[in-house]
């Protein structure tokens, strides 16, 4: 879903990219995994709010990932619902360029990181931060885009 128009010109093929991510995402994570995932594509100030409401932190973010509340049991025959991936146009935008990379690259990347916080992964700690990177490092690996936290670990990390 795209909230701010402004993301259309900013990259050709985008919601075949957010696709190829969700599924590159998908793929790397432990486990089954099967459902839908919403990625909606907004401004700095949507996410703003949502990360003020619901995280208490009153800016915006790269990304932000909502995991569904649990099916209940009278639903169990629909399709899982997973969450929802918000990204922020222009945090995003001004991140890619500082570090250099390609926007669509660090959009592929943010829907991946996104992704995998909705499937159980986290970076809490060193430990955890190494084994969600090494899933996204293999995701975007199968999607052809370089190790970001090759070059620079705590920059691309963004923590």
């Amino acid at each position: 879903m795209i909230s701010d128009s402004a993301w259309r010109g900013a990259l050709q093929g985008l919601v075949a990219r957010a696709r190829q991510a969700v599924r590159a995402a998908v793929g790397v994570a432990a486990g089954p995994c099967g459902g839908e995932i919403t990625v909606l594509l907004a401004d700095d100030s949507a996410v703003a709010r949502l990360n003020q409401r619901f995280r208490g932190v009153p800016r915006a973010t790269n990304v932000l990932a909502f995991p569904a509340a649990p099916v209940p049991a009278a639903a169990a025959g629909a399709p899982a619902f997973i969450g929802d991936v918000i990204l922020a146009r222009q945090t995003v935008a001004a991140e890619a360029a500082a570090r250099g990379l390609a926007l669509a690259d660090h959009v592929v990347h943010l829907i991946i990181h996104g992704v995998l916080h909705l499937l159980g992964y986290d970076h809490a700690t060193e430990a955890e931060a190494q084994a969600m990177e090494e899933r996204e490092a293999l995701a975007l690996a199968r999607l052809g885009i370089a190790d970001p936290y090759q070059a620079s670990p705590a920059a691309a990390r963004g923590r």
